[in-house]
């Protein structure tokens, strides 16, 4: 087991009355007056923003409204939202949405907080940060796991490159949790929410010749509950005990528990970002569409691990470690497909068709980040082998 350094401190409300707790959490964290980040219409037609405005009045905590976040989130976006923070007055960013929108709130309190910096300057240079404001999170999506992580990601529309960053001051003071929140989400949206949990966990896992036994359980039982809750929120969104653990789930896949002794490596998520960043896919498609493709350029490297994830996982009985494996990739991707989830790149861009060889490139320069970096702790991947996983993606 490696060294490392676990630090989780967002105090977790979870339950059926946890949104009327949100203005007693606020205050708790000092805030006086709050900006309420969130996204479309269906936060206030649902009436949410409605119950966490009167819970902030409730606690003496005045509040600006800041609507608009989108999937992928914007850099302009945020920036919009500093202004605002800024013009305010406000003190405490609280965000009202899934990961889009937390990520949202947490530039605008970076920003906000760091006057006269650009704010993709502190997106693309994090050790600079040394203070932001306060940040809460009511969670309406499960799926980033940014209410618990250290992470967030924006895309700079005038480059193309979707980009994050991982810094403590990413870390929400608290998040509001109520399942039922969720029940109301479109079963495509709740489909690619299931997937990016499940990956969170996946890009942790697949690194070998480190010994964590008790991570290795705790990675494989969250997939596990995952993958039979998911099926059963599917089939029925208001079953409240079921869509409770993919929302727990959520969180702990991405707050760092499951990498303790092992690290991460997340060179699936920045492939699948550059297909976000050039077409706005969402962002759980472009894993699960990926996805095979990179195991089977990688399983290789790592035959063990993949076979004891295809058995502990999927319950796979083949002896043969390179044929469990195989199995077990295979097995993801049937699940995927059973909950509407695309596995290949043809289905990903049925609706506009396939990328040509030009853009295949640019979408591995923008995965490699104009190829200063290489990914992944299996063999590494440099733009050539990207755009090779990206055409192992595209069914003959």
């Amino acid at each position: 087991m490696n060294d490392f350094n676990y630090y989780s401190p967002t105090r977790v409300v979870f339950g059926r009355s946890s949104v009327e707790k949100t203005g007693e959490a606020v205050a708790r964290e000092g805030g006086k007056r709050a900006l309420i980040v969130y996204g479309g219409g269906h936060a206030v037609k649902s009436g949410l923003i409605k119950r966490v405005e009167d819970s902030l009045e409730s606690a003496g905590v005045a509040f600006v409204e800041f609507g608009g976040a989108r999937p992928n989130p914007l850099l302009s976006h945020a920036e919009k939202g500093v202004e605002l923070a800024i013009e305010k007055g406000c003190d405490f960013i609280l965000a009202v949405g899934g990961g889009s929108v937390i990520d949202t709130a947490k530039g605008i309190a970076h920003g906000a907080a760091n006057q006269g910096t650009a704010l993709w300057d502190i997106w693309k240079n994090p050790g600079s940060l040394k203070k932001s404001l306060p940040i809460g999170a009511v969670l309406t999506i499960a799926a980033a796991g940014s209410e618990l992580s250290d992470s967030a990601v924006l895309t700079n529309e005038e480059t193309s490159q979707k980009q994050g960053m991982n810094t403590d001051f990413n870390r929400c003071r608290f998040a509001i949790m109520n399942p039922e929140l969720l029940m109301s989400l479109p079963p495509y949206q709740l489909a690619a929410g299931i997937t990016d949990i499940m990956m969170h966990t996946m890009e942790r896992y697949f690194i070998p010749g480190i010994q964590c036994a008790l991570t290795d359980e705790i990675a494989e039982g969250l997939l596990r509950t995952v993958i039979e809750n998911g099926r059963k929120v599917i089939e029925n969104p208001n079953d409240y005990d079921a869509m409770a653990e993919v929302m727990w789930s959520s969180s702990l896949s991405h707050n760092n528990l499951t990498e303790c002794g092992r690290g991460k490596d997340f060179s699936v998520h920045k492939l699948g970002m550059a297909l976000s960043a050039l077409y706005d896919d969402t962002h759980g498609a472009t894993l699960s569409a990926v996805w095979g493709a990179w195991a089977r350029y990688q399983y290789k490297e790592a035959i063990g691990r993949f076979a004891r994830f295809a058995r502990k996982v999927f319950g796979v009985e083949e002896k043969d470690d390179e044929r469990a494996a195989l199995e077990g990739i295979e097995r993801a991707e049937e699940f995927w497909k059973s909950i509407g989830m695309p596995v290949d790149l043809n289905e990903l861009c049925a609706d506009r068709g396939l990328p040509d060889e030009k853009a295949l490139i640019r979408l591995a320069e923008l995965a490699t980040r104009e190829r200063t970096m290489t990914l992944s702790r299996l063999r590494p991947l440099n733009v050539e082998e990207c755009v090779e996983i990206y055409k192992m993606a595209i069914r003959p």
